[in-house]
Parts: C-alpha cells; sequence; structure tokens
C-alpha cells in the first residue's frame, strides 16, 4: 500500500510540474508572444496554488470515502487538464493558464495519500511511513529532466501524451489493487463541520506556518529554480533544468530520512536543525557565488533542510493527531505548504523586475526562516511536548 501510494503521488506530481520547465523555453522562443519573468512566473504558479487549496477539501473527503476511491478518482481527472496542454494550449498563453489551473487537481493527491499511508502504520513508525510517502515529490525531477528534452526533440505534445498514459495505467492499476487499512474510523459528520473542527486544533496552524517554509520552499524553487538560474546565470533551459532536478533528488531522499529522524530524536530537534540551516544557506545564496561550487553547495544544503522539515512536519501531525482526522488536518497544512509555494516565485519575479536583482528575494527566505525556527522551539516544542506528557 505504502509502495502503491507512493507511486501515485510521485505520478501526479510529475504531471502537476510539467509547465515549470516549460516557461524558460517558451520565455526564449518567443512561442507565447513577449513575456516578462512576472508572467513565467504566474504561469507556473497557478498549478501550486489551486493544487494547495484544492487540498482542503480533498484530505476532509478522503477522511470520509478513503485513500481506495479519491487517489485513482484524483488521477483520473488529473488526465483531462494534461491533454488539453498537450492538444489546445502550448500556443496561448491564456490557454496555459486555464490549463494550468485545473492541472492543479494534480497536487491535491498528497492530502489523499498522507492519511492512506498512515492507518496502515503504528505510530512510532508513522514518520518514516509518510516521510517514504512524501518522496513521491520527486515526480517534479522526472519532469525537470524529460519535459523539456521531450518537447525540444520530438514534438510539444509529447510529454503531455507520455504522462497523460502513464496516469491512465496507474488509475486502473490503484482501483485494482489500493485498499484502505483494517479498522479504518469513517467520519461521518458534515465537511464543513470536520473543516472548523481541524481548523481549531493548535497543531493545524503550527503545522501549517512550518509547512509553508518547508515545503513551500521546496516548492517555490522546484517551480522557479529553472527561469532563476537562466535568467542570474545564464544557463540554457536544459542546463537550469538538470540542476533544478539535483535540487529535487536531494529533497526526496532527505523527507523519509527526516521522518525516520523524528521518530528516533522527536520531530521539533529535526525542524530546528532544518530552519536553521535554511537562514545561514539563503544568505549565502543572496551573493551570487559561483552557480557550480559555492552556489551548488547552498542550494543542495538548503534541499536537504527543506526535504528533511517537510518529513518532520507530517511526522509531527502524525503523532499529536488523532488517525480519523489527519486527511483533514493534511489537507489544511497540505494547502499552506502550497500557498507558501505559490508565493515566492511571484514575490521573487516581482523582485527581480524593479532591482535586477534576485538578492532581497533570498534574505526573505532567510528572515522567515529565522522567524520560524524561534516558533519552533518554543511553541511548536511545548505542544509537542504537551501530547508526549499526555
Amino acid at each position: 500500500m505504502l509502495a502503491m501510494a507512493t507511486l501515485g503521488f510521485a505520478v501526479n506530481f510529475w504531471a502537476w510540474a510539467l509547465i515549470s520547465p516549460l516557461g524558460p523555453l517558451f520565455r526564449k522562443n518567443g512561442t507565447l508572444g513577449t513575456l516578462s519573468e512576472s508572467d513565467v512566473a504566474l504561469m507556473v504558479a497557478v498549478p501550486v496554488i489551486v493544487g494547495s487549496l484544492g487540498r482542503i477539501p480533498v484530505g476532509s473527503l478522503t477522511d470520509r470515502f478513503g485513500g481506495r476511491v479519491m487517489l485513482p478518482l484524483i488521477t483520473g481527472i488529473t488526465i483531462i487538464p494534461v491533454l488539453f496542454l498537450g492538444f489546445f494550449a502550448l500556443d496561448s498563453y491564456a490557454l496555459i493558464l486555464v490549463g494550468g489551473f485545473f492541472l492543479g487537481i494534480a497536487g491535491t493527491s498528497f492530502a489523499v495519500g498522507v492519511p492512506f499511508v498512515n492507518a496502515w502504520f503504528p505510530p512510532e513508525r508513522r514518520g518514516f511511513a509518510v516521510g517514504v510517502f512524501g518522496a513521491g515529490m520527486g515526480g517534479t525531477a522526472i519532469s525537470a529532466l524529460t519535459t523539456v528534452k521531450l518537447f525540444a526533440h520530438l514534438d510539444g505534445k509529447a510529454p503531455f501524451l507520455l504522462v497523460a498514459g502513464v496516469l491512465a495505467l496507474y488509475t486502473v492499476a490503484a482501483w485494482l489493487v489500493l485498499r484502505d487499512a483494517p479498522g479504518r474510523v469513517v467520519l461521518t459528520t458534515s465537511l464543513l463541520t470536520r473543516l472548523r473542527t481541524n481548523a481549531a486544533l493548535p497543531i493545524t496552524w503550527q503545522a501549517c506556518l512550518l509547512y509553508a517554509v518547508a515545503f513551500g520552499g521546496y516548492v517555490a524553487f522546484s517551480v522557479y529554480l529553472p527561469a532563476y538560474l537562466k535568467t542570474e546565470y545564464g544557463l540554457s533551459p536544459a542546463g537550469a533544468a538538470n540542476r533544478m532536478a539535483g535540487f529535487v533528488v536531494v529533497a526526496v531522499i532527505m523527507r523519509p530520512i527526516g521522518g525516520w529522524l523524528s521518530d528516533r530524536f522527536g520531530p521539533v530537534p529535526v525542524l530546528a536543525t532544518g530552519y536553521a540551516v535554511v537562514v545561514v544557506m539563503a544568505g549565502v545564496a543572496s551573493s551570487h557565488p559561483p552557480v557550480d561550487s559555492l552556489g551548488a553547495v547552498a542550494f543542495l544544503t538548503m534541499a536537504a533542510a527543506l526535504g528533511s522539515g517537510a518529513g518532520a512536519t507530517f511526522a509531527l501531525v502524525a503523532r499529536v493527531t488523532e488517525p480519523a482526522r489527519v486527511g483533514g488536518v493534511t489537507g489544511l497544512v497540505g494547502a499552506a505548504g502550497g500557498f507558501g509555494g505559490f508565493v515566492p516565485p511571484l514575490l521573487m519575479g516581482y523582485i527581480y523586475g524593479r532591482t535586477d536583482s534576485y538578492a532581497l528575494g533570498l534574505w526573505l527566505l532567510s528572515v522567515t526562516a529565522a522567524l520560524t525556527l524561534v516558533l519552533t522551539v518554543t511553541i511548536v516544542r511545548r505542544t509537542a511536548g504537551e501530547h508526549v506528557d499526555a
């Protein structure tokens, strides 16, 4: 069940990230006319915000209907915007925004998988299990490594056709294989009541802030790094996409490690260490270091910190939330993480347009991580301690 859920998450994230690697290419070849940095930022950010906000109702629906129904349903629906983009939208900026809006549905798969996986494991193993599932975010690396090459060397429709076919295969396999955990508690209260109750839990707003920085930082870099590297360092679209893939791979590897370390030492130390690393490395990156030496170290180290922090956040959620509410809480927290990934690309594009530099944006990341570090070692530590005491 864990392997199938992780595969589904990866496939949906592959689809979710299809537009991001193509942004710099569209800007370079003029296919969509003259695009500003802010235009590209909006194009890659639209699927992120839709996929993030959509996690709120999808997480609660998963508490009601289970991952056995919801994961193949989300995957099957995602085929429609993928084919729309490939066959109807590639020569129109407006249609790409429309397709990207509905492509955001793929991003809601996260809110299905976390409660599904969580229910299959005992509390002392949930951090690692959910971290392994979270490694499915590596689907963005698959997109980074394949989309530009297929688009440039075969046909503009090729990456979309490939992803649609993979989504269709997974939809059928998931429907046949997935089963909800025995003894799963089904909440029968109304969706609005569940949302209100979940939002009132202290862990919800705390984990929202933690995840907005950890996963939001990862998403922001994974969707915007190609544009950043092309503009800041003059890299080719393929070179920028390959380096973005390296960032994603490191974050993916560290996510289950962050969950495992949280099971062993507790989520708070893992989170605090990760945010402290981001404080330092975002400051280093702001100085425009050489891209293949100190710059690579700074971004890859941030990737490791953000990946481990994302894993630790849901280890914390699994530890302090009753299993029947994990889906609803995950939806809210996942939405915050996605929103955290939506804002930075727009902000970075705006800042660059006004200053011809990304330094201020990276310093804002450093300051944000510092404030989150303070939250972690004070209020979050107290919440985690109260649960242990109870």
